[in-house]
């Protein structure tokens, strides 16, 4: 009889021997997705680069005068 796994979530773990070979198509929106994804982060680290400044949060009464006008 064969073990059967899981994880500690209660998922049952597929074996190597289980797994369906990849079609061309599966494979190819994992790559065109994970493209995606990572161009969006690309795109999200440049944008606050070029867009912060560096002077803003330098002293602690600028910060504290900030979350004043947030909670008040």
């Amino acid at each position: 009889m064969e073990r059967t796994g899981f994880e500690p979530f209660g998922e049952q773990l597929v074996s190597a021997t289980d797994s369906q070979p990849q079609s061309r198509a599966s494979k190819l929106l994992l790559r065109a997705g994970t493209g995606v994804f990572w161009t969006l982060v690309a795109g999200i680290v440049l944008a606050r680069a070029a867009f912060f400044e560096p002077g803003v949060y330098d002293s602690f009464s600028h910060v504290a005068s900030l979350a004043k006008n947030l909670l008040f």
